[in-house]
């Protein structure tokens, strides 16, 4: 996948700043990575700068897509990246790295997320083995959101483990926290669902 931009690609700082270095390379988007962009494009003409590009990368690498931000003002702008190799690749962060679905893919890469959960370790390996999240490993809820918005799931120490779709509201997810699914009937007042966050509306970071 290619994105042209306004800029040659992902610089370490703003690219206005002369000791700012254009990354050829870049092995996973991470917090580190997403530092580095601003919000803002440098030309006024884009519609969300660096910071939307990132997000598209990330969706591309959880659908095992390459993707290469070059810029598109110059006269022939594809061969001026491809065969000069002026711009930022991003590619996967590993074999280990599964190929995600489109849909997946997606709710990975969103970042307008609704609001967080704090999960303990146990529930943190669970979810690393293909389980769906309980709310017996809840141990914190932000943000207000509804059934079926995107969500975080962070661990303890506020690290992103996967994004995923609630399935009830912050204020129900707060009332089941830590709690066992045989209390939850009681606390609810109706039947509840299996999960907090289901494994099949969740993908890990």
């Amino acid at each position: 996948m290619l994105l042209l931009s306004d800029v040659d690609g992902l610089y370490d700082r703003n690219p206005a700043d002369p000791a700012a270095k254009l990354l050829g390379q870049v092995t996973g988007v991470t917090a580190e990575i997403h530092a580095m962009a601003t919000g803002e494009s440098a030309s006024g003409m884009g519609s969300g700068g660096m910071t939307s590009k990132l997000q598209a990368a990330e969706i591309a690498e959880l659908a095992g897509i390459a993707l290469v931000i070059a810029n598109g003002t110059h006269d022939a702008p594809i061969a001026r990246a491809t065969e000069q190799g002026i711009g930022t690749l991003f590619v996967s962060r590993g074999p280990r790295r599964r190929k995600a679905g489109a849909r997946k893919a997606w709710l990975g890469g969103r970042l307008r997320l609704k609001g967080a959960l704090t999960v303990d370790p146990g529930a943190a390996r669970a979810l690393a083995g293909g389980s769906s999240l309980l709310a017996a490993g809840v141990t914190g809820v932000e943000g207000q959101f509804a059934r079926g918005d995107a969500i975080a799931i962070r661990d303890e120490d506020g690290v992103t483990l996967a994004h995923g779709l609630a399935e009830y509201s912050a204020a129900d997810c707060a009332l089941l926290q830590g709690r066992h699914s045989r209390e939850h009937a009681g606390l609810l007042g109706y039947a509840p669902r299996s999960a907090i966050v289901h494994r099949d509306q969740l993908v890990l970071l």
